[in-house]
């Protein structure tokens, strides 16, 4: 369900649930500003892809103990949507009209207002005040931010920030024939009598939308992407390759002494996906066999048409102004796949039909060739295909702030027979199949929240609150974070029953936490343990009491360059509050100078942070 499907009352147990997120806000008349209220109306409007979102007028964040937030009587209801719906119409560069409903919580009148996102062709709205692009205001996480100058160009010119883009410099003689021959020989495989196969080089790549309408020699951003010759794409777009890093263990170079491997991957994106396919497939427990006019599992294990679809999907949605590499990430227990630009279609809609394509020629070629299932159907069919398989269902997870989508398979035949053992240790708490998923993901990969057990169950947010909030009242897991940062770890009953593996991590996240919880002192004297490495010495000779943000975000960038840092030990090194050092790496992954050991769950426990490779 959509977020403005809810009723008024499920929204606001939602808040005190999972607090504030992407679609939905609370805001007090009595302490909100006008300014404030408008300012999501502005995102809410403006934010592509996001459908809009619902404000509850008259809920208020709680001050004192109980929940954490509480309602406000709005005594004069019919004063209060005036005022909005004048404030709507009179306060941006044209009138905004939002639907507005009077709702009971609790016997008590709130607003519940649905903000819907506005077409493309009416964007950006902006507040008359404050012009373009100080008046432009997007939603980010949970958060109303302010639009910059770079991002105009989502709201001005869409060829900008697809693959329409013209490149400059790269003409028809920087095409690769093989590259050409290959899509021929895939697209008569679909489709024998297709007219495109009758155009000479030049009128095909006109077909395909692969020039510039302008420049009739000149290839634009799919062009590149899809034919150009390898040398070519490493000049212009180096980081437009896939990276294939082979990580020992469950968790990102865990061991510093044992070093992962690395293999990079480039040239035109069809041949691009076989290799990568290639790669990984040579690392799986199961044998596959890749043939040169298709891809398909001939034994059981992980579906390799569910890899192909994750590996097209990553390459044919990714960003290509960002300047960072698609990453396939082979641990133990799962591949991750890590991309860069998030998804412009809601989390809860990934998997229902329809899509929001970032780069439309190169997914209609992905798509003509069979190389990607039907437009919107991708992660359904992902899902379909791992369950199929009796494997983990594949989890999702978009950052808008650190402008990143993770697709994470797990190479878990669920509820296998050790799996049931295991499982009925905790038959007496009734548990259902969703709760079990839940626990088996928790095994693999050490933490759980909600957005993940909704992937895995197909359930609403309020379902899976209620399901977690079960186990954590039985003492099966513990929960940690708070609002929409909240997550779970194993609790004592899942520690102390015998498997080893399972207390080990649960040990190492207890630890951690007891880490994330010391008080300053323990900052302290940690931080003076780690300034004996001579290196994190030389990365601290600039550190003052008082510094630019800029320096200082360099001391960090450089601390993580030696290795990983989690925020408690940086907090320790450059002498500064734990809460200030958060929001310092916060800025610095999503500027792509840091990146997450774990940015498929922001919120892990063990989350730390290294130096993103640069260009």
């Amino acid at each position: 369900m959509r977020t403005e499907e809810y009723t008024a009352e499920e929204l606001f147990r939602q808040l005190n649930e999972t607090d504030e997120s992407e679609s939905l806000e609370a805001k007090a008349l009595s302490r909100d500003t006008t300014r404030s209220i408008m300012e999501t109306v502005c995102s809410f409007s403006n934010e592509p892809g996001l459908g809009g979102g619902v404000i509850l007028l008259g809920v208020a964040e709680n001050d004192g103990a109980g929940p954490r937030y509480v309602v406000e009587n709005i005594e004069d209801v019919d004063k209060a949507q005036l005022d909005f719906a004048t404030q709507c119409a009179g306060m941006f560069n044209f009138p905004v009209r939002p639907e507005i409903s009077v709702e009971q919580i609790d016997g008590k009148s709130v607003l519940k207002v649905f903000v819907a996102e506005l077409p493309a062709g009416r964007k950006p709205l902006y507040f008359k005040s404050d012009g373009i692009p100080k008046g432009i205001w997007r939603r980010v996480g949970s958060s109303d931010q302010r639009c910059n100058e770079e991002e105009l160009s989502v709201f001005y010119n869409r060829e900008e920030v697809c693959d329409g883009l013209p490149v400059e410099g790269v003409s028809l003689e920087d095409v690769d024939e093989d590259a050409v021959k290959r899509y021929r020989f895939l697209r008569e495989k679909v489709n024998p009598a297709a007219e495109e196969l009758t155009f000479d080089t030049p009128r095909l790549l006109k077909a395909l939308g692969c020039i510039d309408r302008k420049n009739p020699q000149q290839l634009n951003l799919a062009g590149v992407m899809m034919f150009a010759n390898a040398a070519t794409l490493r000049e212009l777009y180096p980081a437009a390759r896939v990276d294939y890093i082979r990580v020992p263990g469950t968790e990102w170079v865990a061991d510093p002494e044992r070093s992962f491997v690395a293999t990079e991957l480039r040239g035109p994106l069809i041949p691009l996906v076989y290799r990568a396919i290639d790669a990984v497939r040579g690392d799986l427990p199961s044998g596959f066999l890749l043939q040169e006019d298709d891809i398909q599992a001939k034994t059981v294990g992980l579906p390799v048409r569910a890899l192909r679809e994750a590996i097209v999907n990553a390459l044919m949605h990714r960003s290509y102004r960002v300047n960072r590499p698609t990453q396939i990430i082979r641990y133990d227990n799962r591949i991750e796949i890590v991309n860069a630009g998030y998804s412009l279609k809601p989390e809860d809609e990934l998997g229902e039909p329809g899509s929001e394509i970032r780069n439309p020629r190169i997914s209609d070629i992905f798509h003509e060739i069979n190389l990607a299932e039907e437009k919107g159907s991708g992660i359904r069919r992902m899902r379909i295909m791992m369950m199929e398989a009796h494997l983990t269902a594949p989890t999702f997870e978009s950052n808008r702030g650190a402008n990143t989508f993770t697709i994470r398979l797990l190479l878990h035949h669920f509820l296998g027979e050790e799996d049931l053992k295991w499982l009925t240790r905790f038959d007496r708490y009734g548990l259902d199949d969703n709760q079990k998923k839940a626990l088996i993901f928790l095994r693999e990969a050490g933490a759980v929240n909600n957005l993940v057990f909704r992937q895995l169950s197909g359930v609403d947010t309020l379902h899976a609150s209620a399901a977690l909030r079960e186990m954590r009242d039985e003492g099966i897991i513990i929960q940690k974070g708070a609002g929409n940062a909240t997550y779970y770890v194993p609790g004592e009953i899942i520690l102390h029953k015998g498997d080893e593996t399972l207390q080990a991590s649960g040990e190492t996240l207890q630890d951690n936490e007891a880490r994330l919880q010391d008080n300053g002192a323990r900052l302290q004297d940690n931080g003076a343990r780690l300034q004996d490495n001579e290196s994190i010495k030389l990365a601290l000779k600039p550190l003052k009491k008082r510094l630019k943000p800029a320096i200082l975000n360099q001391i960090v960038v450089d601390l993580c360059k030696i290795k990983g840092f989690e925020c408690s030990e940086l907090a320790g090194l450059i002498h500064r509050d734990e809460t200030y050092v958060r929001t310092i790496v916060t800025k610095l992954v999503r500027a792509g100078r840091l990146r997450m050991k774990y940015p498929e769950m922001p919120n892990h426990p063990h989350q730390a942070y290294t130096a993103a490779k640069q260009g």
